[in-house]
């Protein structure tokens, strides 16, 4: 097989598509389970996961079956009639969670534009002064100016000045700080039980529950942006089931349409019913394709037993990162993360250990500038992982 498909694929790239992202150069063609192949018939062991998305693997086979039988029988009408699998898709995240009424969008930034919306005008509704947000340092919640003002990194907002007012920064897991951002002003605390971009960093019970008691005590809403920790992640099918704490708003997203894209903003009735015909919307909210396929995916991590499998791999994933650190000596700095979310953070440039480890076979990201992510399916099998570690010290060793 000739062996320059990809160079072409990524040369078009180039040609035609704004460089905004920074592409591995790779042109992946294929994908099934936790393996993909390029355009040159190349194999690799997909441990980034679409970014934490293809929660079940690449083409699962309910999925598959869901997103086929969807489009032989309807795509899109709009959210001016009823259609029964985004009804479908609601009343079984409400059936699993604290949920009582989900609004539905593509994305995980679409996501939490609607929740920072819902607090704002839940706050002004109840008649109160009430529009700031409490947000982290590191959090990262997304690219639509409302979520990047929310996003407390200088380096995603440079040059979208001015960002949307009304934003206060708290360090994650000081609750001092929390307790000095928190004014009469405040509508809501935004925060991501595990910190995904930001390194990989999960939050303390104590810290979590420190957020619920303060929200509480000054009325102003607890959002969990579970964009990338949610769907099985940290072993509970969602994070705030792992730490015990329940919000008041919860988003997802990636996983949650194992590739499919759809997001998802989940509350109570009572605070759901700020949002009234006209005060926000999505054309394509709870697109039919999406939400059938998302129904498929969450009546397997429900029914399939992929959460307990997880649990067990994670087990295995860790201890097999915590030997393969001892073996590194200084070279890991430290090993982060819950369930299959997992960073080691590196004496140094986290991208070469990335490439590293692609020249042998295996996909990782990484989480900043000097921590590698790891972000397996959940069907990752033991047999996968045990071929995953001696790769990845071979490229700590070699980055």
């Amino acid at each position: 097989m000739p062996q320059d498909r990809s160079a072409a694929i990524v040369e078009r790239t180039a040609d035609s598509i704004v460089a905004n992202y920074g592409r591995q150069p790779l042109a992946l063609v294929r994908g099934e389970g936790l393996h993909v192949w390029d355009a040159d018939g190349n194999r690799y062991l997909d441990f980034a996961g679409g970014i934490a998305t293809t929660v079940l693997g690449h083409c699962h086979p309910r999925v598959v079956a869901a997103l086929e039988a969807q489009a032989h029988t309807l795509w899109h009408v709009s959210n001016l009639y009823h259609t029964a699998p985004p009804v479908e898709l609601a009343e079984r995240l409400c059936a699993h969670s604290f949920a009582e009424r989900v609004f539905f969008c593509n994305s995980g930034g679409e996501a939490n534009e609607a929740a920072l919306k819902l607090a704002r005008r839940y706050q002004r509704d109840a008649g109160w002064d009430r529009f700031e947000i409490v947000v982290f340092d590191r959090g990262f919640h997304g690219r639509s100016l409302f979520t990047l003002s929310a996003t407390a990194n200088p380096a995603y907002q440079r040059g979208f000045e001015p960002l949307v007012p009304g934003i206060r920064e708290a360090r994650f897991g000081d609750l001092d700080s929390v307790d000095a951002a928190i004014g009469p002003h405040t509508a809501a605390v935004l925060v991501e039980p595990v910190q995904g971009e930001g390194g990989v960093r999960p939050a303390s019970r104590e810290f979590l529950e420190g957020l619920r008691e303060r929200c509480d005590a000054s009325d102003c809403l607890l959002i969990f942006d579970e964009v990338q920790c949610g769907m099985g992640r940290t072993g509970e099918l969602f994070a705030y089931q792992h730490y015990g704490v329940v919000p008041d708003v919860m988003t997802l997203a990636k996983a949650l349409g194992n590739g499919i894209p759809i997001g998802a903003m989940l509350t109570t009735a009572s605070i759901g019913g700020a949002l009234v015909p006209g005060t926000h919307g999505s054309t394509f909210g709870g697109n039919l394709l999406a939400a059938a396929s998302a129904v498929a995916v969450l009546d397997e991590l429900t029914e399939g037993g992929v959460l307990a499998h997880s649990l067990r791999v994670a087990e295995q994933l860790e201890n097999g990162l915590e030997s393969l650190a001892r073996n590194l000596g200084d070279r890991v700095a430290e090993l982060r993360g819950l369930g299959l979310l997992r960073g080691i953070q590196v004496r140094g440039e986290a991208g070469k250990v990335v490439d590293a480890a692609r020249e042998e076979g295996l996909l990782v990201i990484s989480a900043g500038a000097d921590v590698v992510r790891l972000a397996p399916a959940l069907t990752v099998s033991e047999e996968q992982i045990e071929e995953a570690l001696p790769i990845l010290e071979r490229a700590l060793q070699r980055a």
